[in-house]
């Protein structure tokens, strides 16, 4: 049988008086690298707050390993399109990676040598392990971006959520990423990435989600791009949504 992680069934998100997510429904299976594209507006970052429990959903369901996000799950990291921090404050990997288990365990008095040991592990899981020492604000956005990764490992998450990682990352620090990425899912993680490029995603991720405030389609991205799909994923919705608004999503 397989094991779904991740559960959206008819997942509705209203913000004020704007709609976000409109019955949006998709399964992800455990062990996954899975990249979510979709126009800017479209729903991503929405999409991840839902998941994470930052923002309440208006109607429909989204499940962790079977348990309703409502509930709380510290399985899941997350690493936002801005991550909250000072980038010119002289942080190390290692105090960045520190950061994550204090917010972890903030109770916990954490024997400085298993701590020490979790961080080396966790920036050795990302390819830092020869910089741990190195100040942060003088790394390249994807040596940033895996410091920030091993961060939300350090964590205990399985389930890695990930916005806009290879923005401002060059191409060749977006390889190193996605290497790097492919290890944890081999390992047993399960990890979204939402991406604006979608030239590379067949050769970089198991599936992809198109996302357009509604899923226009889910599954493995040699078969998913077709002309409809990319037309309904990049296309304004002139009648799609004609019948759904603000506490009303089609059903009259």
């Amino acid at each position: 049988m397989v094991n779904n992680t991740i559960i959206s069934n008819s997942c509705c998100v209203e913000i004020g008086e704007t709609l976000i997510l409109d019955d949006v429904s998709f399964s992800v299976n455990k062990n996954s690298l899975i990249a979510v594209v979709g126009p800017n507006g479209g729903g991503k970052t929405t999409l991840f707050n839902a998941i994470t429990g930052l923002i309440p959903i208006t109607k429909g369901s989204i499940e962790i390993n079977g348990q309703d996000v409502t509930k709380g799950n510290g399985n899941i990291g997350y690493v936002p399109q801005n991550e909250n921090l000072n980038w010119n404050f002289p942080l190390t990997a290692r105090q960045v990676v520190g950061l994550g288990i204090t917010k972890n365990f903030p109770s916990i008095p954490f024997i400085s040598k298993n701590k020490n040991n979790l961080i080396k592990e966790c920036l050795n899981d990302v390819g830092l392990y020869d910089q741990i020492d190195n100040r942060v604000d003088e790394m390249s956005g994807g040596q940033k971006q895996r410091v920030l990764l091993a961060k939300i490992l350090a964590q205990g998450a399985n389930i890695l959520l990930l916005d806009e990682a290879f923005s401002g990352v060059d191409i060749g620090s977006q390889i190193s990423l996605i290497e790097v990425l492919r290890k944890l899912k081999d390992s047993g993680k399960t990890i979204m990435i939402a991406t604006h490029d979608i030239n590379n995603i067949a050769d970089r991720f198991d599936e992809v989600l198109c996302l357009n405030r509604h899923c226009c389609a889910y599954g493995d991205p040699l078969k998913v791009f077709t002309q409809d799909v990319l037309s309904e994923l990049y296309g304004n919705h002139g009648t799609m949504f004609q019948n759904h608004k603000l506490g009303s999503h089609g059903e009259n």
